[in-house]
C-alpha cells in the first residue's frame, strides 16, 4: 500500500490557479504577482539568515493563552519577546491581542504574531450550523456569512479562522457533522470555495478580511462508526473521487492554510503522514500555505502506535510536513535535540518556518502588526454591544436554512390568532439555538424559539408554553455531556409532573408545537451517538401530545439527520431549522407563521434507522440492486424494514408546489472537449411566490469500474412567483463525467450518460446522451 501512495503521478488533474499562499505555475503569475512574490521571498531569505535555530522552533509553536486558577501570564509574554511562540488561537477580544503583540514587538526579530479562533458559523453574529447553512443551497447567502463573519473577526483582532470544515460524512452517528455540508462532493465543494472567498475577500491582509484555514486533511468524515478520533481506512480511489475535492476547492479559491486531521488513513496518522502532506498537498496539488497540527495531534502519534517517545512524534511531523504544532510542547521540546543529532535536518525545520512566515508576511503583518487591530482608540469600548452584530443578515440565512419535511393537510403556515401551546425542552433555549462551535456569540443576545413566536404574534394570540420533558433524563449522559460546560438542564419536576403540565397546555391550545431534538453538545464534538433518535425523554412527551388529539407540529433542533419513524407517522408537520443562530428564533417564526416560504433541501441523507448507516445517495449499485418496485429476497436489502431513505438527499417541501418539464439536451452526443447544454422548465404551480432548488445528476451506467446510480453535477436555486415558469439550463462539460479507474487514471470514458434533474435526488426526469 505504501508503494501505491507513493506512485500518484496523475493525479492531479485536479491541480488550479494559484492563489493566495501558493505559487504554482509562474509563467501562469501576471508579473505583478510574480514582483510581490520575490519581494516576500526575498524579505523572508534576510530574517531568515538572521534567526537562531531557537526563534526558527519557536514560529512553530501555536499555543493558547496560559488558563486555569493560577495562570502564569509573566511567563508567557517573556516566551513571546524571546521568539518562543509564533501564534495565538483563543484569544478574541482587541484589548487582550494588543497586549500579546505588544509583547512579540518587543523581541530581538520584532516577528509578529498571528490570531486564530474557530469562527465556524460566525463570530459576533452566529449564523446556522454547517449542515444548516448547506441546506439553503444558496452560495450567495454562504459567502454573505463568511463576509459578514470575516468582519467582525477581523475587527476583533483576529488573522486567521478554523474553516471552512469540508469533511464529506455519509455516517450520522458522527458528532461533528453539524460543523459540516454533509454527503455530497460537488455540494460541499462549491460551499468551501465560497467560505473561503467570502473569509478572504480580495485581499487577506486587508481590514475586513482573515485567512481560511481549510480542515481536517484528510477524510476526516469517513472515521469507522462515526466515532470521533477514530481509524479512517478506503481505497486511494474513493479518496481521490469523493473525499479530497473539496479541500481542493477550498485551496484553489485560496485558503492558505490546511489543518490537518486527528485520524489515521490507512494506518497513517495524517499528522505524520509524508505522502499526504508532501506528495499530493505540495507537490501534486501545488500547494504552498502552511499546515498546522490538530489539537494536541503530534502527541497523539504515539497513542497511535507510530511514534516511540515525544521525541519520535515530533521527528515524524516535522518530516511528514506538518508546519506548525497546535496545544503540545512536542516542537519546543524536541525539534532542537533531533537537530543536534541529525535525526532531522535543517531543511526540514527552515521550510516549515519560511511557510509560516510566508503566512504573516501575506497576512500583511511584517508590514504593520496590528493591521487588524488599527489604533488602540478603535477598540470597542464594549465588544460585546450590540451594534456590532448583523442580525439582518443572520436572521435572512437562517429562514433559507430551514427545511420542511412535512405538512400533512396543510397545517403549516400557522395563523396569527388563537391559542398555541409551546412545548419542548428546547423551546425557550437561547444557548441550543447558537449552536456548537458559536466562537464569540453571546447566549443574552440570541433569539430563542419561544422569544421568536412572541415577537411574532404580539398580542394576536395565546402563547402556552410547558417545558414537557428534560432533553434526556439518562444521568450518566446528562454527566458526560456537562462535563466541561453546562449543555444540559435538568430542571425541577418529574418526567411525569413535566409531561402532564405540558399535557394541560395542549389541550386548551388550538395547535401544539413541539419543539424537541437535541442540545448543541450532543452534536458536537467528542458527541458521537449509537443511535440516531430523538432521545426517550422528548418521545414520551411526543406521544402524550398526539394522545390529546390536537395538531401537532414537530420542530426539530438538531445537528444531524435524525431517525423520524414514529415522527413522521404521527406528527401533522415536521420543521427541521438546526440550530439556526443569534436570529433563530425569529426566522423559525418567520417560516411558522409563512411570512417566509421554506426552501431549504437536505444536504444529508435521513434514514429510516441507525441500522441503515451509511446510507446516502450516490452508492454504488451491485450485482443484484434493490428494485423498490419489484422487491426480490436475493437482493441487496433488508427484509426487517421498509429499504431506502426516510427522507431523501435534496429533499424539501415548500407552502407551494413545484412542477418540471422533461429534460431537454442540446444534442444526442458530446464530442471530446465539447459540451451538452441540459435544460428544464420549473414552474410554480401553487398560489404562493416561493423557492426550489434545481438539481442535475449524471450517471455512467457502464464503465470500466462501477459508477454510482447518480451524482450530483450542478445545481440551481430559483424564486418564481405563483403561476410563474422559468427555464433553467445547466452545461455538461466533459469533467462532469470523469473519475478516477481502477489504475487512477483520471478521465472521462466514452459511452452512454444517463441525465437526471428533480427538485431532489429521487424524483427526477431522465434524458441520455452519449460521449464520443
Amino acid at each position: 500500500m505504501k508503494k501505491l501512495r507513493l506512485t500518484l503521478p496523475l493525479l492531479i488533474a485536479l491541480a488550479g490557479a494559484p492563489a493566495f499562499g501558493q505559487t504554482g505555475n509562474p509563467s501562469s503569475n501576471p508579473p505583478s504577482m510574480m514582483r510581490e512574490q520575490a519581494a516576500r521571498e526575498a524579505y523572508i531569505d534576510d530574517l531568515m539568515r538572521r534567526m537562531t535555530v531557537d526563534e526558527k522552533i519557536g514560529q512553530l509553536r501555536l499555543v493558547s493563552l496560559p488558563a486555569g486558577a493560577h495562570p502564569d501570564r509573566a511567563k508567557f509574554a517573556a516566551d513571546i519577546r524571546a521568539g518562543k511562540v509564533g501564534a495565538i488561537f483563543n484569544t478574541v477580544t482587541p484589548q487582550d491581542i494588543r497586549v500579546l503583540q505588544d509583547a512579540a514587538m518587543q523581541g530581538r526579530l520584532k516577528i509578529p504574531l498571528f490570531f486564530a479562533y474557530d469562527v465556524i458559523h460566525g463570530q459576533r453574529t452566529i449564523f446556522p450550523i454547517g449542515l444548516g447553512l448547506a441546506s439553503t443551497w444558496n452560495m450567495d447567502a454562504i459567502r454573505r456569512t463568511g463576509r459578514v463573519s470575516a468582519i467582525e473577526a477581523s475587527a476583533d483582532g483576529l488573522d486567521l479562522t478554523w474553516s471552512p470544515m469540508v469533511d464529506i460524512s455519509r455516517d450520522p452517528r458522527w458528532g461533528r457533522n453539524s460543523e459540516g455540508f454533509g454527503e455530497d462532493t460537488t455540494l460541499t465543494s462549491r460551499i468551501g470555495a465560497e467560505l473561503v472567498k467570502g473569509y478572504q475577500g480580495d485581499d487577506p491582509a486587508a481590514p475586513g478580511s482573515i485567512m481560511a484555514v481549510v480542515k481536517h486533511f484528510a477524510a476526516y468524515g469517513a472515521v469507522e462508526g462515526g466515532r470521533d478520533y477514530n481509524t479512517v481506512d478506503m481505497s486511494p480511489q474513493r479518496l481521490f473521487q469523493d473525499y479530497l475535492p473539496p479541500y481542493k476547492a477550498a485551496l484553489d479559491a485560496g485558503a492558505a492554510g490546511v489543518m490537518i486531521a486527528l485520524n489515521s488513513l490507512n494506518g497513517v496518522p495524517a499528522t505524520g503522514d509524508k505522502w499526504l502532506l508532501q506528495d499530493v498537498l505540495r507537490k501534486q496539488w501545488g500547494f504552498k500555505g502552511i499546515t498546522i497540527s490538530d489539537h494536541g495531534a503530534i502527541m497523539e502519534m504515539i497513542k497511535h502506535g507510530v511514534a516511540a517517545d515525544g521525541r519520535d512524534a515530533a521527528r515524524l511531523a516535522i518530516s511528514a510536513g506538518a508546519d506548525m504544532s497546535m496545544s503540545d510542547s512536542m516542537y519546543g521540546d524536541n525539534l532542537k535535540p533531533l537537530l543536534e543529532s541529525g535525526r532531522i535536518a535543517m531543511a526540514d525545520l527552515d521550510r516549515a518556518t519560511r511557510d509560516v512566515l510566508r503566512v504573516k508576511y501575506d497576512l500583511g503583518l511584517f508590514r504593520d502588526p496590528y493591521r487588524h487591530l488599527g489604533p488602540p482608540a478603535n477598540d470597542p469600548p464594549d465588544v460585546n454591544a450590540e451594534s456590532r452584530l448583523h442580525r439582518g443578515a443572520a436572521r435572512e440565512v437562517a429562514r433559507e436554512s430551514l427545511v420542511l419535511l412535512k405538512n400533512q393537510g396543510g397545517v403549516l403556515p400557522l395563523r396569527k390568532q388563537g391559542t398555541i401551546a409551546v412545548v419542548g425542552p428546547l423551546a425557550k433555549s437561547q444557548r441550543d439555538m447558537m449552536g456548537n462551535w458559536s466562537a464569540a456569540g453571546r447566549t443574552e443576545q440570541t433569539v430563542s424559539l419561544y422569544q421568536g413566536l412572541v415577537n411574532a404574534v404580539g398580542d394576536r394570540a395565546r402563547l402556552l408554553y410547558a417545558k414537557g420533558a428534560n432533553v434526556v433524563d439518562d444521568p450518566e449522559i446528562v454527566k458526560y455531556l456537562n462535563l466541561y460546560e453546562e449543555d444540559v438542564d435538568v430542571g425541577p419536576g418529574t418526567p411525569a409532573q413535566l409531561i402532564d403540565e405540558a399535557v394541560a397546555a395542549a389541550r386548551q391550545a388550538d395547535v401544539v408545537l413541539a419543539v424537541v431534538g437535541e442540545s448543541q453538545g450532543m452534536a458536537h464534538e467528542a458527541s458521537s451517538r449509537t443511535d440516531i433518535v430523538i432521545p426517550e425523554s422528548q418521545v414520551k412527551l411526543l406521544h402524550a401530545l398526539k394522545a390529546t388529539g390536537k395538531p401537532l407540529v414537530v420542530v426539530l433542533m438538531n445537528g444531524r439527520p435524525l431517525a423520524l419513524g414514529w415522527e413522521n407517522d404521527n406528527a401533522d408537520a415536521l420543521l427541521e431549522t438546526w440550530f439556526a443562530g443569534t436570529e433563530g428564533g425569529n426566522a423559525v417564526a418567520d417560516v411558522l407563521f409563512g411570512d417566509y416560504n421554506p426552501s431549504g433541501k437536505l444536504p444529508m441523507t435521513f434514514p429510516r434507522s441507525v441500522g441503515q448507516i451509511p446510507i446516502y445517495y450516490s452508492h454504488l449499485n451491485t450485482g443484484r440492486p434493490f428494485d423498490p418496485l419489484h422487491p426480490d429476497k436475493y437482493t441487496s436489502r433488508y427484509f426487517d424494514a421498509p429499504n431506502g431513505p426516510l427522507f431523501p438527499f435534496g429533499y424539501g417541501l415548500s407552502y407551494t408546489t413545484f412542477a418540471l418539464s422533461d429534460v431537454d439536451l442540446s444534442g444526442p452526443a458530446m464530442t471530446r472537449g465539447g459540451t451538452v447544454q441540459a435544460s428544464v422548465t420549473v414552474t410554480n404551480t401553487g398560489d404562493r411566490d416561493g423557492a426550489t432548488v434545481v438539481q442535475l445528476y449524471i450517471q455512467d451506467p457502464v464503465a470500466s469500474v462501477s459508477r454510482p446510480v447518480k451524482e450530483l453535477k450542478h445545481f440551481q436555486k430559483v424564486m418564481l412567483k405563483a403561476g410563474e415558469s422559468r427555464k433553467v439550463a445547466f452545461t455538461i462539460d466533459e469533467d462532469d463525467l470523469a473519475f478516477y479507474n481502477a489504475q487512477l487514471h483520471y478521465g472521462a470514458e466514452p459511452g452512454l450518460f444517463k441525465v437526471y434533474v428533480g427538485l431532489d435526488s429521487q424524483d427526477v426526469k431522465q434524458a441520455s446522451f452519449t460521449l464520443k
